[in-house]
C-alpha cells in the first residue's frame, strides 16, 4: 500500500499543501497515484486530504471517503474547520489535521507500508506519521523555496521559514526524489541535510488521449472572441500569473512577430483582473497594460477561465496551426507542460534555466534560450515559425520520444526505488566479502543496458558466482547512473565510478558512500579556472549543463575530431597535465591527467586487495579507452562504436559477438575458459 498525503483544489485530488497557486501539480498527483494503483505491486494508492464543506465548490468535498478508481482512494480527514483554505491558511490548521490523521490511522487494521509526501508541508506531516506509527516517507521535492530565493534575490521570514521546512524534509525522507536532474544535482544539493545517496530522479509521465474534435472546436470557441485573423499559428503559454513565469517577457517578444502568429496565454483561473492573490493580481495587470501599449488587440487571447479539456484542444490547435509553446519562465524546476507539448507534437520554445534544458535535450523538440532576454525568446519562436523541415523535426520528435514518458513506467520505477529503499537485501552482490577475488568492472549505457535477456544472464552470473564484485564505470553522474540502473533493473554493484572516472562511490548496503581517499584525485594538480580560460578560447565548443561541470571533470559538446585535436594542443602548450576524452562523436570530458575510468579500476582493485589478472573490464565507447587498454581481460561488445574499433585488434581485448549485457557475459565466459583468468564459476550458454 502507499499513501500520498493530500490537499484539495476545486473538485480534483492532490497533495496536502497544493492550491490554486500550485496547481500545476494536480495532474502530477493524479496520474502518479492512478498508476501506482494499477501497478501489479501495489495493493492499494490513497490520497489523504483535508476536507471541507462548501457547497458552493461542490459536496463531493465533504466526503470522508471516495473511489477515484479500483485500488485507488480518496481519504479526507475533517480537521474540525470545514472551511475551504488556500495554501497560505493551511499552516494554521496543520496541527490540527494532523491529530485527526494520526486518530484515523490509528484506527485501521492495516497501516500503510509507506507515504509519499509532496511539498514540504506534507512531509512535516509524514514525519509526524512517521514518529508516531514508524511509516517512512519518501519526499518528492517541487519548486524548492532556494531556487526562489535565488531568483527574487532578497529573502523574507516566509520564504526562510519555507526553506528550512524543506531542509528538515530532506533531513527526514528514506528517499528524496526529483524531477529533472537540475533539481537533483543543483537545486537540492543546496540544502545542508541533503545526502546525495538518498537523491533520485524519475522522471514524471504524461497522460495525453487524443482530443475529440469536440474539445478542439471548444478551445477554438475559447479563443475566438480575441482574435481578428484566429487561422494564424497559435503561440501558447500556459502558466500561472507569477512572476516567475515572465509571461511579461513573452508579450515583448511577441510584439515584432506580431504579424506571423497570435498569442495564447492561459495564466490560471480568475473571475476578475482584480482579483485574487496580489501577485496575480500586479501581473495580470503587467499583461493588460502590456498588450495595450504594443496596441495587440486582435492578436492576444487571454481567457479568464479554462477547462481541462480545452487545454487539450489548446495544445492540439496549436500543432494544427504549425505553432510554438513557450515556456519563459526565469527558472523551471522541471516544466510538466513542456512534456504535455511534445506529446501533442507540438515544437517547445523554453527557459535554459532549470529542468527544460533535460527534457528538451532528450526529447529534441524545440530550442532553449535565455529568459531574460525578449529578443532571444522572439528569435526563436520566428526560427520554429519560418523553417519548416525545423518544425517537423521538433513535432515529431515530440512526438515520438515522448511515447514512453508516461505514468505506469513512473510507477514501475517508484515501486522499484521503494522496494530497494525499505529492504536493503534487494539486489544482488551489491557488498564485497571476503570470498572476493575477482573483479568485473563495466560500463553501463549500451553496454550493460540495451537488452533485458542480457540483463538476466548477468543477473545470473552474478548469483552465481559470489567471488566477483561488480563495478559500475560510466560517464553519467551518480544520480543517472542509479536513475538508468533501476529502469533496466541492473543489479547493484559493489561501487559506482562516475563522472568519466573523477568519482567513486562505495555501496555500504544503507546508502553509498564517495571515496575521498581516492589518491588520483587526493592531491591532484588540478586548475579548473585555467582550462575554463582555455575553453573560452574555443567559442564554437559549448559547454554542457552546469550540473555536469564536477569537481574534478569539465565537460562540453564538440563537433569535429579537428576540434579536438586543437583543444589537446592548446592545453598541452598550457602545460596543464590534464586528460582529455572524446567519445560519441560529440562528448568531451577534460579531467585531471591522473584520473579516468583506468585509474579508478586501479583503486578499486587495490582496496578490494585483487590481482590486475583478475580483473575483467568491458565497455563500448572512447570513455572507456584506458580502461580496456590498461585491463587485461578487456571485452568490447559487440554493438561498440567505431571510436574504439582500433583497440579489437589488441591480444588483452576480446571482441563478442553478442550485444550489450549478453556480450559482457560471452567475454568473461571466453575468456575463463581459454586460461586467462582463473577461479570463475561457468553460468549461462555461451553467446
Amino acid at each position: 500500500m502507499s499513501i500520498a498525503l493530500g490537499g484539495c483544489i476545486r473538485g480534483e485530488p492532490v497533495p496536502y499543501g497544493i492550491t490554486e497557486d500550485t496547481g500545476g501539480h494536480i495532474t502530477y498527483i493524479l496520474g502518479q497515484m492512478r498508476a501506482l494503483a494499477r501497478h501489479p505491486g501495489v495493493h492499494c494508492a490513497e490520497i489523504v486530504t483535508r476536507l471541507f464543506d462548501e457547497p458552493e465548490l461542490g459536496a463531493i468535498h465533504a466526503r470522508s471517503v471516495e473511489e477515484l478508481e479500483p485500488g485507488c482512494l480518496l481519504t479526507r480527514i475533517d480537521s474540525g474547520n470545514r472551511r475551504y483554505l488556500a495554501k497560505d491558511d493551511l499552516r494554521v490548521d496543520r496541527t490540527d489535521f494532523i491529530e485527526a490523521l494520526l486518530a484515523e490511522l490509528g484506527e485501521r487494521e492495516r497501516l500503510p507500508d509507506l507515504i509519499h509526501a509532496h511539498f514540504a508541508d506534507a512531509a512535516d506531516v509524514a514525519a509526524h506519521v512517521q514518529r508516531a506509527f514508524g511509516i517512512p516517507y519518501i519526499y518528492t521535492a517541487h519548486s524548492l523555496g532556494m531556487d526562489k530565493l535565488d531568483g527574487v534575490g532578497e529573502p523574507c521570514d516566509a520564504l526562510e521559514a519555507r526553506i528550512e521546512e524543506e531542509d528538515r524534509a530532506i533531513a527526514g525522507a528514506i528517499a528524496v526524489i526529483g524531477s529533472s536532474r537540475d533539481e537533483c544535482e543543483r537545486q537540492l544539493p543546496a540544502y545542508p541535510s541533503t545526502r546525495m545517496d538518498k537523491v533520485h530522479r524519475i522522471i514524471p509521465g504524461v497522460s495525453v488521449i487524443p482530443p475529440h474534435a469536440n474539445q478542439i472546436q471548444q478551445a477554438q470557441r475559447l479563443i475566438d472572441p480575441f482574435l481578428r485573423d484566429p487561422d494564424k499559428p497559435i503561440i501558447l503559454a500556459v502558466a500561472r500569473a507569477v512572476r516567475k513565469k515572465n509571461l511579461a517577457a513573452l508579450i515583448e517578444a511577441f510584439a515584432p512577430i506580431r504579424k506571423k502568429a497570435n498569442l495564447v496565454i492561459l495564466a490560471g483561473q480568475r473571475c476578475a483582473s482584480n482579483e485574487g492573490e496580489d501577485e496575480q493580481v500586479e501581473v495580470v495587470t503587467d499583461l493588460l497594460h502590456l498588450i495595450d501599449r504594443h496596441n495587440l488587440y486582435g492578436s492576444v487571447a487571454y481567457p479568464k477561465k479554462h477547462s481541462s479539456e480545452e487545454v487539450a484542444g489548446l495544445y492540439a490547435l496549436a500543432a494544427r496551426s504549425r505553432g510554438v509553446f513557450v515556456n519563459p519562465a526565469l527558472v523551471e524546476p522541471y516544466g510538466l507542460t513542456i512534456l504535455e507539448a511534445a506529446a501533442y507534437g507540438l515544437p517547445v520554445v523554453a527557459t535554459k534555466v532549470g529542468g527544460p534544458v533535460d527534457t528538451v535535450g532528450e526529447l529534441g523538440h524545440g530550442l532553449l534560450v535565455d529568459p531574460r532576454s525578449p529578443s532571444d525568446i522572439g528569435v526563436a519562436i520566428e526560427r520554429l515559425l519560418d523553417d519548416n523541415a525545423l518544425w517537423s523535426e521538433c513535432a515529431a520528435n515530440g512526438a515520438n520520444n515522448s511515447r514512453e514518458t508516461n505514468w505506469a513506467r513512473y510507477a514501475d520505477n517508484f515501486v522499484k526505488l521503494a522496494r530497494r529503499t525499505l529492504d536493503t537485501s534487494v539486489g544482488v552482490n551489491c557488498r564485497a566479502g571476503p570470498g572476493t577475488t575477482h573483479l568485473f568492472v563495466s560500463d553501463l549505457d549500451n553496454t550493460i543496458t540495451g537488452c533485458t535477456d542480457g540483463i538476466e544472464r548477468l543477473r545470473a552470473f552474478l548469483h552465481d558466482n559470489p567471488n566477483f564484485a561488480f563495478v559500475i564505470a560510466t560517464g553519467r553522474s551518480l544520480v543517472e547512473a542509479r536513475r538508468i540502473m533501476r529502469e533496466w533493473d541492473v543489479p547493484e554493484p559493489v561501487a559506482w565510478v562516475t563522472s568519466v572516472g573523477s568519482e567513486i562511490y562505495w555501496n555500504s548496503g544503507t546508502g553509498c558512500v564517495r571515496d575521498q581517499n581516492f589518491p588520483a584525485l587526493s592531491k591532484v594538480q588540478w586548475e579548473p579556472e585555467a582550462v575554463d580560460a582555455i575553453m573560452a578560447g574555443f567559442p564554437n565548443i559549448q559547454p554542457q549543463p552546469g550540473y555536469e561541470q564536477r569537481s574534478f571533470k569539465r565537460s562540453y559538446f564538440f563537433s569535429t575530431q579537428e576540434e579536438v585535436s586543437e583543444i589537446r594542443s592548446a592545453l598541452r602548450m598550457a602545460d596543464l597535465p590534464v586528460r582529455v576524452i572524446a567519445s560519441h562523436d560529440r562528448l568531451l570530458d577534460i579531467l585531471p591527467a591522473s584520473a579516468g575510468k583506468a585509474a579508478a579500476m586501479r583503486h578499486v582493485a587495490s582496496v578490494l586487495r585483487i590481482a590486475p589478472e583478475k580483473i575483467f573490464a568491458a565497455g563500448d565507447s572512447g570513455n572507456d579507452e584506458d580502461m580496456l587498454i590498461e585491463c587485461r581481460n578487456a571485452i568490447i561488445v559487440e554493438n561498440h562504436s567505431a571510436e574504439i574499433k582500433k583497440l579489437t585488434s589488441r591480444s588483452n581485448v576480446y571482441l563478442a559477438r553478442n550485444a550489450h549485457a549478453a556480450g559482457v557475459i560471452e567475454g568473461i565466459e571466453a575468456m575463463t575458459r581459454d586460461g586467462l583468468s582463473a577461479g570463475v564459476a561457468m553460468s549461462g550458454a555461451r553467446g
